[in-house]
């Protein structure tokens, strides 16, 4: 009987193939198959591999695989142990003959391929552990990053002004007399019937009647009722009543 090398190189060339195109169609580097058809069977990683490349060679090549995977695991695999110790003798070797063969090969193929499919499975489980700490710990980050901005920020109060706008709405006809301080030029000197607004960095206003609405920077002055004219100095951090003698145009 040709040997294993012997039978995957007559039957490759008879198909008139290279160690190239059984490389791609196997998917076994071309050392590895080299190393099959020159029984180099060192060269491979382990028993286990030289049988389940040389099974998969074989079927490449058409050829019955059973045969080749034992013929090498008669030619080349070590016996077990238990062998050497089973005592020699006639009624040994009838209960050999007795027995059946125990094929080890296939049962001892797939637990080598679960014991390599529960390894990679635990490396994952450890992998995956490690990646999902970082991102936990990326998503308490960005959390806290989120509640940080979620606080309202403190809103600024705006500056306090530097000139005073006033604005004087009169519900009927009324005198308005208004300057920029005492001794200063005056702005206005009238009767007004509709509203009218006045700006500096200082007003001082007569106004013959109390009937009007005064707003500084927007806010409400509060007039007090009466008959009698009234006169307010305005600066833009303070309002105050002047007296008769004070006022402008008096």
């Amino acid at each position: 009987m040709a040997s294993i090398g012997d039978t995957l190189r007559e039957a490759r060339m008879r198909q008139r193939l290279d160690i190239a195109d059984l490389e791609a169609r196997t998917k076994i580097r071309a050392k590895y198959l080299r190393a099959l058809e020159n029984e180099e069977f060192g060269m491979l990683p382990g028993p286990t591999f030289v049988k389940t490349f040389l099974r998969t060679y074989a079927e490449a090549l058409g050829l019955d695989p059973h045969v080749l995977v034992e013929t090498y695991r008669a030619s080349y695999e070590p016996r077990d142990e238990m062998e050497h110790l089973q005592p020699l003798g006639p009624a040994a070797g009838a209960r050999d003959r007795r027995r059946p063969p125990r094929p080890r090969g296939p049962w001892l193929a797939i637990g080598v391929a679960i014991a390599a499919v529960v390894t990679a499975l635990i490396v994952i489980g450890l992998v995956g552990n490690d990646d999902e700490g970082g991102d936990g710990q990326a998503a308490k980050t960005t959390t806290t990053q989120a509640k940080k901005q979620a606080k309202p920020k403190r809103r600024r109060e705006p500056p306090p002004p530097t000139r005073v706008v006033l604005r004087v709405t009169p519900t009927v006809p009324t005198y308005v007399c208004v300057d920029t301080g005492q001794g200063t030029p005056v702005q206005f000197d009238g009767i007004i019937q509709d509203a009218q607004t006045f700006r500096g960095k200082r007003l001082r206003v007569n106004l013959g009647k109390t009937s009007v609405e005064l707003r500084k920077n927007g806010k409400v002055v509060d007039v007090p009722p009466g008959p009698d004219p009234v006169g307010f100095d305005f600066t833009p951090r303070s309002t105050k009543s002047l007296p008769v003698g004070e006022r402008p145009c008096a």
